[in-house]
């Protein structure tokens, strides 16, 4: 009598501790622990460190209160501006509810990630290309707002979305590439006038303060000369003023003459023709068949 009764406690026992290790669970600290006792939600969530449920009545679903990164797939679409790209993005959001996590929807993450996904699209559509490549904090905002706003309802706070990378057709990367070099090279065109004006400037303002000391160009020229003698040339290019050239022009002009001595010259010159006009003539008295012999 006594074994059995023995026996039956140590069963009741070893039923006792089945069902309390049945029943117990761990919930960690970045988890909460949501209760269903017969498909009815209980009140209390269950917080983190070790808690007890009725085996075979209550579920417990734990939900995960850490912020999650959620990559958002690269979706494909057509700009305002009429430019197909595509554009991926990535997601930070977290848990703030637990019950509404578990209850108003099925699954938060997938969820979620359908959401960033249409709302990309629809970003993409009402951007421009610009507001893609260089506006993107605007874009990040109204993304964010965008998911938010129905993630609030299934307990869920999206905390950031950021675009991630904006893939553009080979076309439109030359063209781009183009246009940018051609910017490029306007503005050093520009800078290179610019340039060219101030030299001009300095060059005028330097040529007026050698008109006034001559010596001046005289050094300048010595310093010229120095500068090319310091390399290492076999030949020297030596400059020479232009003013000594047209001076040496003058000198080797010969003089105009006097009126006088140009008209006496224009008379010598006078009376040299008409002594071969008459030498030429033939004597007065002349027999005239000669002179017509000689006309033949």
């Amino acid at each position: 009598m006594v074994e059995e009764l023995v026996a039956a406690g140590v069963s009741v026992a070893s039923v006792g501790i089945v069902y309390v290790m049945a029943g117990a669970r761990v919930v960690k600290q970045y988890e909460r622990g949501v209760v269903l006792r017969l498909g009815r939600l209980r009140s209390d969530v269950r917080g983190p460190g070790f808690t007890m449920v009725v085996p075979f009545v209550d579920k417990l679903r734990k939900v995960n209160m850490q912020i999650v990164t959620m990559p958002v797939p690269a979706q494909e679409g057509i700009t305002r501006d009429n430019v197909t790209v595509r554009v991926d993005a990535v997601v930070y959001f977290k848990v703030v509810d637990a019950a509404d996590a578990v209850i108003q929807v099925e699954d938060y993450q997938f969820a979620v990630s359908q959401m960033a996904q249409t709302s990309l699209r629809s970003i993409i559509g009402k951007s421009d290309l610009d507001d893609l490549l260089s506006n993107r904090e605007k874009l990040n905002q109204g993304l964010e707002l965008m998911i938010d706003s129905p993630a609030m309802g299934w307990g869920v706070q999206i905390d950031r979305v950021e675009i991630k990378d904006v893939s553009l057709p080979e076309t439109m990367k030359r063209s781009m590439a183009r246009q940018a070099e051609a910017d490029r090279e306007r503005r050093a065109r520009v800078i290179n006038a610019d340039a060219e004006l101030q030299a001009s400037k300095k060059l005028a303002e330097a040529a007026g303060v050698m008109s006034e000391q001559p010596a001046a160009l005289q050094l300048r020229l010595l310093q010229t000369v120095v500068a090319v003698a310091a390399e290492k040339n076999s030949t020297l290019v030596l400059p020479f003023p232009v003013e000594l050239l047209r001076f040496l022009e003058r000198a080797q002009q010969p003089a105009a003459p006097a009126p006088e001595q140009q008209v006496r010259a224009s008379e010598g010159v006078e009376q040299s023709v008409q002594e071969q006009l008459s030498s030429l003539a033939p004597p007065l008295g002349s027999d005239p068949k000669g002179s017509k012999t000689r006309q033949d």
